[in-house]
């Protein structure tokens, strides 16, 4: 009976965290550091920021919103779906990642070709259009940060490199919604001079895209 009464509060005791269960845990959090950092420079929040902003300048507040989680849903579906299934789809249509890269620079530059030599300005309908391409992909999701998925997965699985994907992109969203008072602070005039100006340099990540696809 003592022994039956021992095992039974025995049961009752919540078992407390062993050695193992810390060592798994902190495996785990280095695991998602790892992953985090490649990607987070992979997406390159801060220098999609005014791009993202010369891109929707003209779009009211509400219509910008819609933008960026169209783009930033894309961007997540596009980024997961390349992670767990990456390899094959490319082996399936026979592309390589350096084709993808010229792709995604020949879109860039044709985009800021348009803006650079309209005549007039970008509008509305246009400017919602670009939630899907190029701000979802390539901007957001571009080569980089497929390329990077496809490889985390292969070092730290699936898991942790899918959740590395969600958090940077938390990230980027945080980033890209506050992105609305830099026009504030420009006003018009500037805002307009400083859309001519990304749009060169959108021109010029196109051109090292194909550089970088034809090198590879």
């Amino acid at each position: 009976m003592a022994a039956y009464a021992f095992l039974a509060t025995e049961r009752t005791i919540p078992r407390r965290a062993t050695m193992a269960d810390n060592i798994g845990l902190m495996t785990f959090v280095s695991a998602f550091l790892h992953a985090f950092v490649p990607l987070f420079i992979a997406v390159d929040a801060i220098g999609i920021a005014p791009i993202y902003f010369a891109l929707t300048r003209t779009l009211p507040g509400a219509v910008r919103r819609r933008v960026l989680q169209a783009s930033l849903l894309v961007a997540t579906a596009v980024s997961v779906s390349f992670a767990l299934l990456g390899k094959a789809v490319f082996v399936f249509l026979g592309i390589t990642v350096a084709d993808f890269q010229i792709a995604g620079g020949l879109v860039l530059v044709a985009l800021a070709g348009l803006d650079l030599l309209g005549t007039g300005p970008r509008g509305v309908a246009e400017g919602a259009d670009v939630g899907i391409v190029p701000i979802g992909v390539p901007l957001i999701a571009g080569p980089a940060v497929i390329t990077s998925a496809i490889v985390l997965v292969d070092l730290y699985g699936p898991v942790v490199t899918v959740l590395a994907l969600l958090a940077n992109f938390a990230v980027c969203w945080g980033v890209l919604a506050n992105v609305a008072r830099v026009e504030r602070l420009l006003g018009r005039t500037g805002a307009q001079a400083l859309s001519k100006i990304i749009s060169l340099l959108l021109a010029a990540i196109g051109v090292h895209l194909i550089r970088q696809g034809i090198g590879g």
